[in-house]
């Protein structure tokens, strides 16, 4: 059908009432005649305007008026477009139907992947160690985040106000996702033409650090939605953001608010100021390019963004945050980790091995001054800013303790931030001629003294020819001078002498754990060692002769207060004979009063100490001590290239400007010097008659009386009831007073140990007690003198190798009753002293060297330990012991008194008074 439609009938356009309808005339015989609906429409579709005109219609007159069926053709057309429009709302309602079943789908598939949600839970945070000085204030935090976790309500509101500005505007009011902000960053995106920024909700990036991967996937993306969805349902805002704070990494190692204030600011979150905290929030998008350590111009210009963010969002106000915007052309001010790291990687080092692996946040109180710790690390960052550029070193480090081994300072190296490696503990270097005292010492223990005469000239032994520092010789001199000058020439032929065996086991018996090869150049120092276990090796020297062990931690707890580890007093005990010590402490004040060491000082104090430095000069050291404190201190390079340093010029400065700040406000006292006198000490009362303790009837146990270890004369004493504190009677003022405070020295403990009651001497050796004498491993039948068992007969050995006769139960060639003896004796390995039956019968005594007669085994009441002490008064000279020659290549001569030392030494100084080393 050919449809025509008229003009009136247009969308719009009102029909004329006025129109009549008439009759269309038939045209003329053969036209065709169009079928009409009702009536025929009288227009062309052709037609655009109404005509009035009948020419062309097939009839004359108006067009006929159309009916009211033929007007209904419009509203066709309208529902057609109506149908359109309600056709692309159906298709698009479905479209989006399938698009939800689709997204609905892709959710399921990938949180699928999930565990199931009930074993979902918040992994635990990494442990923090706290580490505190001695006064309590923070040296450093350390662990995987380098910071404690810090609660919501500790912080000042404008904390997490900022971050929420930052970085999740709408964070208080969406579900965990942000369809918003989802929309917004897609708006970005497409007028942009790349991703402009992340559309990660805080609670999204809460999962995708706790449970999720880094990858930027889609499905890593889904699965990010749906654990944020998860913990909105299971946690509370300000759960999520304490969450979000503690575990967000901000840059330069800092994981948590409270690290990244410690890192960049020095101080504790709690106390942030504004500024500060609109920087910290805006770190968080880049925080390797934004943080005010690597990019303080970009961390300037992050706050500002930040400090409007907050000021948009109403947290403050915008004169609030024009006040704490940083000026771009000031300098943003950080914290630079001090040498006080350097202790706290040391701290952490020993974690582990303290209190097993760390599960829980600690807090570690250590024996650090703060305020020695910065003046250590001032004056070796200066020594080496003023003197390393002139004689070419660039690096320091120093150790100082007090003379029990508690660590107060330690500087690893002049510049933390731009090296970790800590040179006071990790490196090992040459300790050149500073290893020289624990040679001496092997000579001292063998029986030479500080006057023994050797000759310093060149030698060769087994194709090894030392020679000395200074090409100088100076012929015939005594070991007092040969250590205070470093005479390399000395010292080798007294190692060889000794043996090399003898000064490992000093030096080892002193501090030094690095593992050392005996041979004769060990005598030089030649061998690498760490400063802090040098520095520690010096402290019995300073103490009276205890070995001690460095320590740094005082305490360590939980968080919540409980006590995982309490440093205690315990050490190795004494390790040098009084005797012995007062020699060395004589030959180490020569050092520094005329020596090498003379260019160290310290006004009022009396102290002791060794230049070291090693060849080429790659290493120059200087160790010394006072009765208060041992200090070392070493300057080099770390590539171990050639200095023109000596251990008398620049160490012993440093050393001497340091120990001067140290001992402020301290009492002056003398180091020790081996006297006995005026320690008390407990010893049993015996009877004449049998030389056996005599028992109290009342207790059954052994009768004591305390005398005065120096002149052997009992001193009245008493125990305070209220206290039980052993009081003495102060015969100066006839009043008692604490038993401590009359005695000056350190507790004697020299000497092997016997328990009186078991006849068993530390170490668990069998006695003999027919005779006295130890057994190794064997019980001894009283009536026979021979091990239990043992019926054959045969040579016995003791523990110290002395063959045993079993017939007399003494060394074989000592006769019964006499002295003779013709194989060797039984030597004390504490003291190298022989050893002799004691009168009491509790074991064998170690011979007091100032009187030739055999020590008494008495208890000590400061410590409650068996010690050996001067059967009678120390009035005799020292005895002289015929030294060993060696020929060839030293012949040190025999011991000749030195009428004027003074003189000697200032002919040394003559010779040697350029020599530094």
């Amino acid at each position: 059908m050919d449809f025509r439609i008229s003009a009136d009938d247009r969308v719009g356009n009102q029909p004329s009432r006025a129109s009549k309808p008439k009759a269309r005339s038939r045209g003329k015989s053969g036209d065709r005649v169009e079928p009409t609906l009702g009536q025929s429409m009288g227009f062309s579709v052709a037609d655009e305007r109404p005509s009035r005109s009948t020419k062309g219609t097939g009839g004359g007159g108006k067009p006929p008026k159309p009916s009211r069926r033929g007007k209904a053709q419009p509203k066709k057309r309208r529902s057609r477009s109506g149908g359109f429009l309600m056709g692309l709302l159906w298709w698009g309602f479905v479209a989006c139907l399938w698009v939800g079943i689709a997204g609905i789908g892709v959710i399921v598939y990938y949180g699928a992947q999930l565990p199931s949600s009930n074993t979902w839970a918040i992994p635990d945070r990494p442990p923090n160690i706290r580490i505190l000085a001695s006064d309590g204030s923070l040296i450093s935090n350390r662990g995987a985040t380098g910071g404690e976790a810090i609660t919501y309500r500790e912080l000042p509101y404008y904390v997490p106000a900022a971050i929420i500005a930052s970085e999740d505007r709408r964070f208080m009011s969406h579900f965990g996702v942000d369809p918003l902000g989802l929309i917004s960053v897609a708006i970005e995106t497409v007028q942009a033409g790349d991703v402009t920024r992340g559309a990660s909700t805080i609670t999204q990036q809460v999962a995708k650090n706790l449970f999720l991967t880094p990858d930027q996937t889609i499905a890593r993306k889904i699965q990010e939605m749906i654990l944020a969805v998860w913990l909105e349902q299971n946690y509370t805002k300000e759960e999520i953001l304490e969450l979000y704070m503690n575990r967000v990494y901000f840059g330069a190692g800092a994981t948590g608010i409270e690290a990244a204030a410690q890192t960049y600011f020095g101080v504790s979150a709690r106390n942030l100021s504004l500024g500060q905290a609109a920087m910290l929030a805006g770190i968080l998008p880049a925080p390797s390019a934004y943080n005010p350590k690597s990019n303080p111009e970009r961390a300037i210009e992050r706050q500002r963004l930040s400090l409007a963010a907050m000021a948009r969002d109403g947290f403050i106000t915008q004169e609030e945050a024009e006040a704490a915007q940083i000026d771009p052309n000031q300098t943003v001010r950080t914290r630079v980790a001090g040498s006080e790291s350097y202790v706290a990687d040391w701290v952490e080092s020993l974690m582990t091995s303290y209190i097993g692996e760390i599960k829980t946040d600690v807090v570690v109180q250590t024996t650090i001054d703060f305020k020695l710790q910065k003046d250590a690390e001032f004056i070796v960052k200066e020594a080496v800013a003023n003197e390393g550029p002139n004689r070419g070193f660039s690096q320091g480090a120093l150790v100082a303790m007090d003379v029990d081994g508690t660590v107060r300072a330690m500087v690893g190296g002049v510049d933390y931030q731009a090296s970790q490696y800590n040179r006071a503990v990790t490196a090992k270097r040459q300790p050149g001629s500073t290893f020289k005292p624990f040679v001496y010492m092997a000579a001292m223990e063998k029986g030479y003294t500080p006057d023994t005469l050797a000759e310093d000239a060149q030698f060769e032994y087994q194709g090894w020819s030392p020679r000395n520092a200074s090409g100088k010789y100076a012929g015939t001199v005594t070991l007092r001078q040969g250590l205070a000058y470093s005479l390399n020439t000395i010292a080798a032929r007294l190692a060889i002498d000794v043996t090399p065996e003898a000064v490992i086991d000093v030096a080892t018996r002193m501090g030094i754990s690095s593992p050392l090869t005996p041979v004769p150049s060990i005598a030089l120092g030649t061998q690498e060692v760490n400063l802090l276990e040098l520095t520690s090796a010096y402290a019995p020297f300073a103490n009276g002769g205890m070995g001690v062990i460095p320590n740094v931690i005082t305490s360590i707890q939980s968080k919540d207060g409980e006590i995982l580890y309490q440093a205690s007093d315990a050490g190795p005990g004494r390790v040098v004979d009084p005797t012995v010590l007062a020699q060395m402490n004589d030959m180490l004040e020569t050092a520094v009063e005329v020596g090498t060491g003379k260019g160290a000082n310290l006004g009022g104090w009396e102290f002791g100490g060794k230049t070291g430095t090693s060849q080429n000069a790659r290493d120059a050291l200087f160790v010394g001590y006072t009765a208060a404190m041992v200090t070392g201190v070493w300057l080099g390079n770390d590539n171990d290239t050639k200095t023109t340093l000596s251990g008398g010029n620049v160490p012993a400065s440093i050393w001497s400007e340091f120990m001067t700040k140290a001992h402020e406000g301290k009492q002056i006292a003398s180091i020790p010097g081996g006297s006995y006198e005026g320690q008390l000490v407990s010893q049993p009362v015996l009877d004449p008659a049998t030389g056996q303790a005599v028992i109290d009837p009342a207790t059954g146990q052994p009768m004591t009386q305390y005398v005065d270890a120096g002149t052997g004369q009992p001193v009245q004493t008493m125990t305070d009831p209220a206290t039980g504190q052993l009081m003495q009677l102060d015969p100066a003022t006839g009043q008692y007073v604490p038993a401590t405070a009359m005695s000056a020295n350190q507790p004697i403990q020299t000497g092997q140990m016997v328990d009186p009651a078991t006849g068993l001497p530390v170490g668990g050796q069998q006695i003999d007690p027919a005779t006295g004498l130890p057994v190794a491993g064997q019980q001894i039948d009283p009536a026979t003198g021979m091990p239990v068992g043992n019926t054959g007969g045969g040579m016995l050995v003791d523990a110290n190798g002395v063959q045993i006769d079993p017939a007399t139960g003494l060394p074989v060639g000592q006769v019964v009753g006499g002295n003779q003896v013709v194989q060797p004796q039984a030597v004390d390995p504490v003291t190298g002293f022989p050893l002799q039956p004691q009168s009491n019968g509790v074991g064998q005594a170690p011979i007091d060297p100032a009187t030739g007669l055999p020590m008494n085994l008495v208890v000590d009441p400061a410590t409650g330990q068996q010690v050996w002490v001067p059967s009678a008064p120390a009035q005799q000279q020292p005895q002289v012991i015929q030294p060993q020659q060696i020929q060839p290549p030293a012949n040190l001569g025999e011991t000749v008194p030195i009428q004027n030392e003074r003189s000697q030494r200032t002919l040394m100084d003559l010779i040697f008074g350029d020599q530094q080393n």
